[in-house]
């Protein structure tokens, strides 16, 4: 199953909803780094670093620093 790292944006029922199909999900809040304005490249380096999907609402950041 996918690794995933759910940016504080996305839904924790959807996160809730993907671990219950036994996906490994990681959401801002537990790691502590929620309600930090966090620079979406640190969001991205994080789930970079723990080798896992980003899963986000706020796709036009996104979307800049994969074209970047």
């Amino acid at each position: 199953m996918a690794r995933i790292y759910a940016n504080e944006n996305f839904s924790l029922p959807a996160a809730a909803a993907l671990r219950r199909l036994g996906h490994d999900v990681l959401t801002v809040q537990e790691t502590g780094k929620a309600s930090q304005a966090m620079p979406d490249e640190d969001v991205l380096a994080f789930a970079r670093a723990e080798s896992r999907i980003l899963v986000t609402l706020n796709r036009g950041h996104f979307v800049r620093l994969h074209a970047a």
